[in-house]
């Protein structure tokens, strides 16, 4: 209890001090997480969309590799990324490997199938009453789009959180593809596990806590936006 105490007085301590290497290490994680999410969303909610309401040579197959993808373990994603971004592999002359860049990919590829298998889900649960009404209403392509995205955005919405919490709790692939460098590739959850490894164990409570709160703002943001978009 009292380490994490300790914990919980460092990580106030470092935000009321501003602390250069934690705010940058912080900032890092905000922007690499929402980027990367971002990214599955735009990818993810369309070819949920699709499978839903579209039949195709090879729908099954990718339905079975996304609901499976749910739980590809992050250090396999790495390890891929990392033979592909590496010198030799295919993508090896961007020079990826070892930057932000690198991060992103890995958290996308972790993410991704969690945002088709969860919008494939939202946009299943439109029962046929309502898909018969939004046909009656004989609208244009881009305002049935808009319909069927506010008939799910229940379930969209939940899909993005469990796509945000994904990445924000990844660890593996980005200390594997990002090589955890100070200032450049370091996020609050490779810091973890290097404060950690150093015995530091009150500075990797203190990052924890302030890896909560940036998961509880970003989630509350995202649950004031489901229910503003529910009671309207």
């Amino acid at each position: 209890m009292e380490l994490i105490w300790t914990g919980l007085l460092e990580a106030l301590r470092m935000i009321i001090s501003a602390d250069s290497e934690v705010f940058q290490i912080t900032w890092l994680t905000v922007q690499v997480c929402i980027f990367s999410t971002f990214i599955s969303t735009v990818l993810g909610v369309p070819i949920g969309m699709l499978l839903a309401f579209k039949h195709f040579a090879g729908k099954k197959i990718i339905l079975l590799v996304s609901h499976a993808g749910m739980g590809l373990p992050p250090v396999v994603a790495g390890l891929w990324v990392t033979m592909f971004l590496w010198r030799s592999g295919p993508f090896g002359e961007w020079q990826w490997l070892f930057t932000v860049n690198a991060i992103v990919i890995a958290q996308i590829i972790v993410s991704l199938p969690i945002l088709i298998s969860l919008s494939y889900s939202a946009f299943k649960k439109i029962d046929d009453g309502t898909r018969l009404q939004i046909k009656a209403l004989a609208p244009t392509k881009p305002q049935s789009l808009l319909l069927y995205l506010k008939q799910a955005q229940f379930g969209l919405c939940a899909a993005i959180m469990a796509g945000l919490g994904r990445v924000l709790a990844e660890v593996g692939a980005a200390m594997m593809v990002g090589g955890n460098l100070q200032g450049q590739t370091r996020i609050l959850t490779t810091a973890m596990v290097m404060e950690v490894s150093r015995g530091n164990f009150h500075i990797a409570l203190a990052l924890s806590f302030i890896l909560m709160a940036i998961a509880f703002m970003l989630t509350f943001i995202l649950l004031r936006f489901q229910q503003k978009d529910v009671t309207t």
